[in-house]
This record gives structure tokens, sequence and C-alpha cells, in this order.
């Protein structure tokens, strides 16, 4: 299996699910809530934060012409501008951003939209690159980042196969092979019968790439199912409080809910444990509950064993049943006491 390293932590292979929080635009343009919502996503468990850097001019243009305008979304009647510059992180927070996570031991990274911002995160020395799911067919874009040399990380979102393919080609074409694709669905909320979460083992066959999941659904399901199926890396959107709004709040988890999910995770990863066909320490604690052969009545010396005084029974501590019909009609060497678990030395 693939493994790449992000910040020094392995991701792929028998490590455990990487877990970033994407905090997006729910700091509302207010630093301390971005700060806050970094201390919350560690209480929660997150391995990783996660940014996004551009502004409206890197993105967009400013206009108001009908191409401009959102239709049927989350943010319908917005302009692209007016909501980008609603969501935008500003630039001059990030040194202190990063310096708030990797002092409680998150990794932190970001996701550029543009050369301007690669450059500008090159310089803080983010320890990988996020391409998101709308700037998958940013060829220029993707060439930059993989030229770094750095883990690229890329949602799939509205991605086709042939968007997919010429994404990590160009990637590998840099002489990049550290690459995650996440199994994204952009809708917002993402609504659970269209995440097709049964792509993820997929992607990781078809590409020999690391998978994982960028979550959009409103709930803590998807990630753990994600896990089950392979997925080595979680990105899900976390939020102070979905009371006080902003662009991303609606598909955003509240810390006790992200805590929850990460949980979730945790627990799943536990349970796929490894293929094996023998009891565990907590099962064999049960063997009260199997059937065995056991003396039902007493039996003096050299009597022989029979169906009224022996039988197959609940505790599991004597003869196999598999030995019942050996053992009729042979003979006790010694006494048995009703009650005994049966055993082949006991008899002839």
């Amino acid at each position: 299996m693939r493994t790449v390293s992000i910040g020094g932590r392995k991701v792929g292979g028998d490590a455990p699910c990487l877990i970033v929080a994407e905090i997006s635009c729910n700091h509302l343009q207010k630093k301390e809530y971005a700060l806050r919502l970094i201390d919350e996503a560690k209480k929660a468990g997150a391995d990783a934060v996660k940014f996004q850097t551009y502004t409206p001019d890197t993105i967009t243009m400013k206009s108001d012409n009908e191409y401009f305008r959102i239709k049927g979304t989350l943010w319908a009647g917005k302009t692209l501008y007016d909501l980008y510059q609603e969501a935008y992180t500003p630039w001059d927070w990030f040194p202190e951003l990063k310096k708030r996570a990797e002092k409680q031991g998150l990794v932190f990274f970001s996701s550029p939209f543009d050369e301007s911002a690669v450059d500008f995160l090159e310089k803080l020395g983010v320890p990988a690159y996020k391409i998101a799911s709308f700037e998958i067919n940013h060829i220029p874009l993707l060439k930059y980042v993989a030229a770094k040399k750095k883990p690229v990380i890329i949602s799939s979102g509205v991605a086709t196969l042939e968007d997919l393919e010429l994404a990590v080609k160009t990637i590998r074409g840099q002489g990049n092979d550290e690459i995650i694709i996440l199994k994204c669905t952009s809708a917002y909320p993402a609504p659970p019968n269209e995440m097709n979460l049964r792509t993820i083992p997929d992607i990781a066959e078809r590409f020999g790439v690391v998978a994982g999941l960028s979550d959009h659904s409103t709930g803590i399901a998807a990630p753990a199912a994600a896990v089950a199926l392979g997925a080595k890396l979680i990105e899900k959107h976390i939020t102070l409080d979905r009371k006080l709004g902003g662009p991303d709040a609606e598909f955003s988890l509240e810390p006790a809910e992200f805590a929850a999910m990460v949980t979730a995770v945790r627990e799943t990863e536990q349970a796929l444990g490894k293929v094996t066909y023998e009891a565990g320490k907590k099962t064999k604690e049960h063997l009260f509950a199997m059937r065995s052969i056991f003396v039902t009545e007493d039996i003096p010396k050299g009597e022989a064993l029979t169906r009224n005084n022996v039988r197959v029974i609940r505790p599991g501590y004597g003869l196999h049943p598999k030995h019942y019909e050996e053992v009729l009609g042979r003979k006790a060497k010694k006494a048995l006491k009703k009650g005994t678990p049966l055993g082949l030395d006991m008899i002839e």
C-alpha cells in the first residue's frame, strides 16, 4: 500500500487515518475565531488543520453579469466576487495561525488557488498542498504546485475520470508521485445517496495513490464508512457554532460533533483489525456459552457412557461435541461426578 509523509506523519499503509479539520471561511473573518477553531480542532482530536489561500481577485473578477452570479446552490444570488470577499482568509493571519497550530502538534497546510498563493505558502513552509475540487482543471496551478515536490492532495469533486487522469499525469509529469486523492461530492451539503463511497478503494487501486474522503455531508456516518472502505485521510469542515452563519456553516460540524466523528473513525479503525479466525481475549471469556460434553449423572468406574449420563451442554469447558458419538459406549477409567467436564483421559 502507498504511503505519503505530511509534516512527519505517515498517511496510508497501516498508519492511523489523518483527520483534517477544514476551517475554510468559518472564522467569519475574525482572527480570534480562526485561532479558537484551531484550539477546538485539537481538542476534538484532529491531526491537522487546513485553510484556503486566495483573495477575490486571485480567484475571479469583479462582475455582476449573469456568468458571475451563483444559481441553484447554498450561495444562490451572490456574485462569485462577493462570495469570496466574504469567505477569504486574510493572508497576514497565516504566520500566527500556523504557529498556533504547530504549537499544539497539529499539521498546518492550505489550499492555494493561484501561483501567488503557492509562493506565499512556500515562504510560510507548509508541508503539503491541497487542490480544491473546482481547481482540478487548473493545469498551470497543478504543475506549479507539483514542482515544489511536496505531497499534493486532490479532491475529486466535480471531476470526471478523465479530469483525474490528467491531474495525476500532470503531477507525476513534474517528478512528484506524492499524491493523495480524496473522494468528494461537490454538493453543499452533500446528500448521502450521491456520495458513492465505494469509489474510494477503486481510486487507490486505479491510480496507485493514497485515497481518502473530503466530506461535505451533514453527519458523521460517511467518514466512518469511508475508513472501513480504506480511506486514509478524512477532511471535514469545523465551525464554532452553525448559528453564527457563514458560507460553509450548513455542512460544518460543531466541536462536539467533530469529536464524535473522530471517535467513530478511531473505533472503526480498531474494529477493522486484521484477518484472523482466532478468538480474542474478551471472546475467550465467553466460553461458558459454548457447548461441550459434560458428565450429567454420577458414573461409577467401569460403567459405560450413555446418552443419559453424558450430554452436549453449556458451558464449553469439556470435550468438543464432535467426539460425542465416539465416547458413547466407552467405559469410565474412574468414577466421574455429575457436573464434571469430560476429557478423553477419563475414559478407556
